[in-house]
């Protein structure tokens, strides 16, 4: 039981680490499922980033002498568990890599949500350190949704992965 506002911090911190590293496994299976080259490229830096992400909870965690593992993140199992049964069930090509933007996107969306109450309480508790590291994770998160977004719909001049798996 969390007691006061630390203790809860602490544990949205874990929490969000242990995210991270159920997402990184189900990103790096996606990068070599996808048959778009846009998409596997995508999902490769969608790898990079989510690990300087677990980098910057690790810093956070020893800044504040805590251990980041000891919570497990329930949602990102869902969701996690959730891509690997759509994945499961769509024929390879240009269906698989529409359903595996779907899941990236709310996996993203769901990042965006959880760092973004950790940056609220840090900054409620004056950490102001690390609401900045948090806020990076926050900004990379929502410039991925949106580029995954492009791929899926396409850009000024060409179809998106949507528009093929229509076919």
């Amino acid at each position: 039981m969390k007691k006061n506002l630390h203790e809860l911090y602490h544990g949205q911190i874990k929490d969000l680490y242990n995210a991270e590293k159920q997402q990184l496994e189900v990103l790096t299976g996606m990068q070599s499922a996808s048959e778009d080259e846009d998409l596997r490229n995508k999902f490769g830096q969608l790898v990079k980033s989510h690990r300087k992400h677990s980098e910057r909870l690790r810093k956070i965690c020893d800044t504040h002498h805590i251990s980041p593992t000891g919570e497990k993140c329930e949602a990102m199992e869902g969701l996690v568990k959730e891509a690997r049964h759509h994945m499961a069930e769509s024929v390879p090509g240009a269906v698989k890599d529409a359903v595996m933007i779907a899941s990236a996107n709310r996996f993203e969306h769901y990042e965006i949500a959880g760092y973004g109450v950790a940056k609220a309480f840090a900054k409620a508790l004056g950490f102001s350190d690390d609401a900045t590291l948090l806020d990076d994770c926050i900004d990379e998160a929502s410039d991925f949704d949106a580029e995954m977004s492009k791929i899926a719909t396409g850009g000024w001049f060409g179809s998106g992965v949507n528009e093929a798996a229509m076919a």
